[in-house]
């Protein structure tokens, strides 16, 4: 499970010419997730081409991030490494949860019942490498930077952030200020008007900002103890301790001078134990396994030339969208792009 900040994290909402002239360093595998979830059938069946491949993440990245290029925006994709071990877990609950809703989602199929179907259809997404892959290619055609991370995506997209290469980490999952990203913008690839699932009403999800610093500063605590809470709360790496809430979290944290001390008061306060060693997952986020980006590599990146032809053959010939819409996209992304180099490569730093 992910951590949940929501009611802990300094956040506001931004809009997208905020960010003009910025480079994020988006959680692909977090963003791929959400257009599979989302671009789908009113029965949740996802986008899929003649062959039966699915391309609903293909759909959301081109117009997404054509949009996010006419907004001054320069994305930088991070994709997922090999996980670690204490995720194991993680990943065996999630596909375990997956296969449970793909099999609710076809027993709501049989009934007739298209919403439940659609909601349950949305909790059994999953990213395979022919999803990956196809990501990746249509990011290349697109000009568009990808870095493969060691480990965690967003680790390394938040060790960018810190390093300054990057002015922004983009993802929903709020794990990410767990591994210190200074700045941190949800519902970038997402926002727009969304249906309450059973209820025929629809919210804005606007983009949001949280900030690192001034989460710290509000809580009176420091990024060890931020971790502490995470670990009490739940991570991608430990299931929490039971009965513990955010306003709990806080005052136990604030408590301990020590990892140590924190381990002794969960026992004798709750008389529980972390499953797993508290100092390996402090350690994760502290000292996450990441690879340094030059500055060099995200300068080029606005660069990179736009391959219309191949987005119009992988797009449409390969996977069956619309030859206008397609070649109007492009076109735009081209004449953004071209605008960012009379611009100036130093006017994204």
């Amino acid at each position: 499970m992910a951590v949940d900040l929501s009611k802990l994290v300094s956040k506001r909402k931004i809009g997208l010419g905020e960010l003009n002239n910025k480079v994020v360093a988006i959680d692909a595998f977090n963003v791929l997730y959400q257009f599979l979830s989302i671009i789908r059938q009113p029965d949740g069946t996802p986008l899929t081409d003649s062959r039966g491949d699915v391309t609903s993440h293909l759909s959301g990245l081109f117009y997404r991030t054509t949009e996010l290029i006419e907004n001054g925006i320069l994305p930088v994709y991070v994709f997922d490494g090999i996980p670690s071990i204490l995720k194991q877990k993680t990943i065996e609950a999630r596909m375990k949860r997956r296969e449970e809703q793909r099999k609710a989602w076809e027993e709501a199929m049989a009934k007739g019942e298209l919403e439940e179907a659609r909601i349950r259809a949305q909790g059994s997404t999953s990213v395979n490498k022919q999803i990956i892959s196809s990501a990746k290619e249509l990011l290349r055609l697109m000009g568009i930077l990808t870095i493969n991370a060691p480990s965690e995506g967003e680790a390394q997209a938040s060790y960018m952030c810190r390093n300054g290469v990057a002015y922004a980490v983009g993802s929903q999952d709020y794990d990410t200020m767990l591994f210190g990203a200074p700045r941190v913008v949800r519902n970038l690839t997402f926002s727009g008007k969304r249906k309450l699932p059973k209820k025929n009403v629809y919210i804005s999800v606007e983009p949001e900002m949280m900030d690192f610093d001034d989460t710290l500063k509000s809580l009176g605590i420091n990024h060890r103890q931020l971790i502490w809470i995470g670990l009490l709360l739940g991570t991608d790496f430990n299931d929490g301790i039971k009965g513990v809430g955010p306003k709990t979290a806080i005052k136990i944290v604030k408590t301990c001078n020590s990892l140590e001390d924190l381990v002794h008061k969960v026992k004798a306060d709750y008389g529980a134990e972390f499953e797993v060693d508290a100092r390996e997952i402090e350690n994760i986020f502290l000292h996450p396994e990441v690879k340094d980006i030059e500055e060099r590599e995200i300068k080029e990146a606005p660069r990179s030339s736009v391959d219309k032809d191949g987005i119009v053959h992988f797009m449409c010939d390969v996977h069956g969208f619309s030859h206008e819409r397609i070649m109007k996209f492009a076109d735009r992304l081209i004449e953004r792009k071209g605008e960012a180099k009379q611009r100036g490569i130093d006017s994204w730093f």
